[in-house]
């Protein structure tokens, strides 16, 4: 069988596999942040309800810090294709390339203040504007570059963060701040649920905080573009030992490190270094698996609904945000801060399984999905083109 590259403008459907998959675990665990002030509590204490514990541990292990990493880095992978496309046209990339972030932050906006403060977009169009700019750097550059912006400061931080809690080991609990969120979430009006999301996003992006936050989310982007302009993804079958690799060394070392806070007391240095290291070598190992799975025909349809729903993943997100907050917050259902960690997992086992339906259905009518088609219409003007089916 001969082996030919795939080309520029296919379509790689285990690249929306990934997405799908990476937005059922950010569902999975942006669900404790939708239904409690989870920002501002001790979790290991918190949730004392039947089934809590062991629910809690599952989404500690498995999907905190595991799921942004993945869908980082296939944002910096969509970039990376989307440079290849242009160079291939010989088209300008950095213009169109601005223009489209340029509307995602606008989205991102809307969303953090008008809908959830946990929004993540505005993040990744910044770190969109800054990997334009070293979108040229070779692979091996890219990849470097990113692995040493993401160890050196976290590697100083996780020594400082052990170093403090040598004297106190006890998490910060904001008796405050979870007050104010139960008030304002759980029965408060429109305005004033608008000035606790002010509140909260402030919370976790202040400048400090935002600087940790580009450490951490940069050199992710940074890897997948590095990836894209491999086009590891497009050559799974001929780097099978490669993936396979990173599948199995990923998933045990990012294991080993995601229990740490179960072998050792939990506290804020053991937590870091489950989350910093350990959760994206489980991302990486979780993308490793989908490459290899979705190369077998059998597999890779049944998984077919989870790949519809990662190709509409803006509409997929914002869309888990909408139902989320209709739930629990006063203006609608005003759930808030009434459910457990099991109940929660399990309603967002139900959301998304509506969006896959919705993906569904949708996806045999359109080509893209309703956020996606408003974002090209925007970013392209009146001579948007119907039908385009090859924007990863």
């Amino acid at each position: 069988m001969r082996l030919e590259p795939v080309a520029l403008d296919e379509r790689v459907e285990s690249i929306d596999l990934m997405r799908g998959f990476a937005l059922l675990g950010i569902l999975l665990i942006n669900m404790l942040a939708f239904h409690s002030p989870f920002s501002y509590i001790d979790p290991y204490t918190w949730f004392d309800g039947r089934g809590d514990q062991a629910a809690f541990a599952f989404l500690d292990i498995f999907i905190q810090a595991s799921f942004y990493p993945l869908f980082a880095m296939l944002f910096g992978y969509g970039l990376g294709m989307q440079f290849m496309r242009a160079e291939s046209r010989g088209k300008p990339f950095a213009p169109v390339a601005v223009k489209r972030l340029a509307v995602l932050l606008v989205f991102g906006i809307l969303h953090a203040f008008l809908v959830w403060f946990g929004d993540i977009l505005i993040t990744y169009a910044i770190m969109g504007f800054l990997l334009i700019g070293m979108m040229r750097l070779p692979s091996k550059w890219l990849l470097s570059l990113g692995v040493i912006i993401y160890i050196i400061p976290h590697a100083l931080l996780l020594l400082i963060l052990f170093a403090a809690v040598a004297m106190d080991p006890s998490f910060y609990v904001g008796i405050q701040e979870v007050q104010n969120s139960m008030a304002a979430y759980g029965g408060g009006t429109y305005a004033e649920i608008f000035r606790q999301r002010f509140d909260d996003w402030m919370y976790s992006n202040n400048p400090l905080n935002y600087i940790v936050l580009i450490v951490t989310i940069m050199p992710f982007t940074m890897v997948g573009a590095a990836a894209a302009k491999w086009r590891l993804i497009e050559r799974t079958g001929e780097l099978k030992k490669l993936w396979i690799g990173l599948a199995a060394g990923g998933f045990i070392a990012g294991l080993l490190l995601k229990l740490v806070p179960y072998f050792a007391e939990p506290n804020f240095a053991t937590t870091y270094l489950q989350d910093i290291f350990g959760g994206p070598l489980l991302a990486v190992s979780f993308a490793a698996m989908i490459a290899l799975v979705s190369r077998k025909k059998g597999v890779s349809r049944l998984l077919r609904p989870l790949a519809k729903a990662g190709r509409m993943s803006l509409t997929t997100y914002i869309m888990q945000s909408l139902i989320a907050t209709t739930i629990f917050y006063s203006y609608g259902l005003g759930l808030y801060g009434q459910v457990s960690i099991l109940t929660g997992t399990l309603l967002a086992l139900g959301i998304f399984t509506v969006q896959l339906i919705f993906s569904e259905i949708w996806l045999s009518k359109y080509s893209q999905g309703p956020l996606e088609m408003l974002w090209r219409k925007i970013t392209y003007g009146l001579n948007f083109e119907k039908g385009n089916k090859s924007n990863n």
